[in-house]
């Protein structure tokens, strides 16, 4: 399966661009904190995509997708945290992507779960 052509993988994509975008106005004093922890989980969620796309069976791929939603849910953790802290304010343009990606990747999950 080409993980480039997969619609869970190109949003993925979306949400790491706004990540960078987003942890570009943190404070200095979080470059090798909630900055770099938060770029880390972000990539992971498209890199275990494509990692998973590239094994041989389903039931591979499906527990790389598990493990990209592990990396969802400690980036959104961070995003809360980030906001908590009054680091940053709400940003509901990235909570939705936040929410999207997470509905893709239960979506395609699933889908492979009954394939």
């Amino acid at each position: 399966m080409e993980h480039k052509k997969l619609d869970v993988w190109i949003k993925s994509m979306d949400l790491v661009e706004e990540i960078y975008i987003f942890t570009k106005k943190l404070p200095d004093s979080e470059r090798f904190g909630l900055i770099s922890q938060m770029r880390r989980a972000v990539v992971s969620i498209p890199s275990n995509i494509a990692e998973g796309a590239a094994r041989k069976g389903d039931k591979e791929f499906i527990q790389f997708i598990h493990i990209a939603l592990g990396s969802l849910a400690e980036l959104e953790t961070q995003y809360l945290i980030i906001v908590r802290l009054n680091y940053a304010d709400k940003n509901i343009d990235l909570e939705n992507l936040l929410t999207t990606t997470k509905k893709l990747l239960l979506g395609f999950r699933n889908y492979l779960v009954k394939k």
